[in-house]
């Protein structure tokens, strides 16, 4: 048995982006709990809204909550950005987080647009 958000590709995506983000928040150095805190929320947010978002029966309820998905996988990627910028990430961290962002993105914009009236 499975439940619907089980059943979508970009669930486990998402789930696989918030085991590589926990490996960036891990590797954090003391004074960015800040950073690691939005991270977290970020990353985890996105899990749970395509999960919720697939529960719902209504199009419209799923559109939101997949567009909402789509906001925090934008600013996890945001997030990537950041650590770059502040030489908290390597290059092939950085290319390998935003792969994953530009993927998830893609998928939460068609599962919204055929959600659309």
């Amino acid at each position: 048995m499975m439940l619907d958000h089980e059943r979508l590709a970009v669930y486990h995506l998402a789930l696989e982006f918030l085991v590589f983000a926990n490996g960036v928040i891990e590797g954090l150095p003391r004074g960015r709990s800040h950073l690691a805190d939005q991270f977290t929320r970020a990353s985890l947010s996105i899990v749970l809204n395509v999960a919720e978002g697939a529960g719902k029966h209504s199009k419209p309820d799923k559109r939101r909550y997949y567009l909402t998905a789509r906001g925090s996988a934008t600013e996890s990627a945001a997030l990537l950005d950041v650590c770059i910028r502040l030489g908290l990430l390597d290059v092939t961290g950085h290319k390998t987080g935003k792969e994953m962002m530009v993927r998830i993105v893609s998928m939460l914009v068609k599962l919204a647009q055929s959600c659309e009236a």
